[in-house]
């Protein structure tokens, strides 16, 4: 009898599975020196615990796409093992800030199925929520999946496509306890740029580059324990060329929007993203944003912004889609998020 995982594969899944996903995660200190390792991430609140403790947190928490990547990580065997491509997110939210000591775990419904044409793929859309020890969900979002069939002859499921939010409501986005920006430090933030300097429609270029790595890449993938063949076993595509996690990407595009956005500090809202055209290594990374809207919240000189993130390799900044509507072949991410800023 097989002992080993194969992944789930299309028909496995049913909706309103839910997946309990293995091997618990205890973060530490160490966690956040090899984010901060891995890319040139140097935002001030994930960077000092007295700069932490001045906006009225307790210590510096985990940066938040470090706590994310962890949550992500968990579900990769179950959700994303066969997948051909993560396609999207939508309705991602930081519930609660992760610090050193914290162990995480993650949980997965499945809120939607569709079979391609094809008949040989289909996508499997799911809620995943990651925990605490305390059985506190410290984030949740939704991400779409096209996952290869083991059967190409076995029926397709009902199709059932749900409806997403397109952006998160304001009103809905979770500030930390505490969380005080009257006093902020803008010296040793980096930058004096602060709410009320961005205008929506701005677009900054973030200028810097970053050429990937392959040691970084999969020393990165495997510090989250994302198990997914594509990023590991070179003759897992036609090309030879094993591809860069999503999630690197992301990582490596938000450290690069320091320069301009230094003080966009945590994020607290995922709108949707997409992973426009695939990343190898060798490729040179940049980075520009977009600001799409602007709200007050109840925090004390806390705002929040939303901000399109767009990562490309090498090309043309503020470049995004064709005339046919196509993402132009320079662009790898496209990321919509909330982030809170001093006012």
């Amino acid at each position: 009898m097989a002992k080993t995982n194969p992944g789930r594969f299309f028909e496995d899944y049913t909706l309103g599975q839910v997946i309990e996903h293995a091997v618990p995660r205890t973060v530490g200190a160490g966690e956040r020196a090899l984010y901060h390792a891995l890319y040139p991430a140097r935002h001030a609140l994930y960077s000092s615990d007295e700069f932490a403790r001045a906006s009225g947190l307790p210590q510096s928490p985990l940066d938040d796409l470090a706590a994310f990547h962890v949550v992500f990580g968990k579900t990769v065997p179950d959700v994303s093992l066969n997948a051909v491509a993560n396609l999207g997110y939508a309705e991602g939210r930081w519930l609660k800030p992760v610090y050193a000591g914290d162990t995480l775990r993650s949980t997965s419904e499945v809120i939607g199925l569709k079979q391609n044409s094809n008949g040989k793929t289909g996508v499997v859309y799911v809620r995943t929520r990651g925990m605490n020890q305390r059985d506190e969900v410290v984030m949740e979002y939704v991400r779409w999946v096209m996952v290869r069939k083991r059967d190409v002859d076995a029926p397709a499921p009902e199709t059932v496509v749900p409806e997403l939010s397109k952006v998160i409501d304001p009103a809905d986005l979770v500030i930390p306890e505490g969380l005080d920006f009257s006093n902020y430090d803008f010296a040793q933030a980096g930058e004096a740029h602060r709410w009320s300097d961005y205008e929506v429609g701005e677009t900054i270029d973030h200028v810097d580059g970053v050429t990937l790595e392959e040691a970084e890449h999969m020393m990165a993938t495997r510090l989250w324990q994302n198990t997914a063949k594509v990023h590991f076993d070179a003759t897992f595509r036609p090309d030879g060329q094993r591809l860069i996690y999503g999630g690197h990407i992301i990582s490596l595009a938000r450290a690069l929007s320091f320069n301009g956005l230094a003080n966009a500090q945590m994020i607290v809202g995922l709108n949707g993203g997409a992973h426009a055209n695939p990343a190898f290594s060798g490729l040179t990374v940049k980075a520009w944003s977009e600001v799409l809207d602007k709200a007050e919240t109840s925090a004390p000189g806390v705002g929040a912004i939303r901000l399109r993130l767009v990562a490309t390799k090498g090309g043309e900044p503020f470049a995004l889609k064709g005339e046919d509507g196509k993402y132009q072949p320079d662009v790898l991410l496209d990321l919509d998020y909330w982030a809170l800023m001093p006012m």
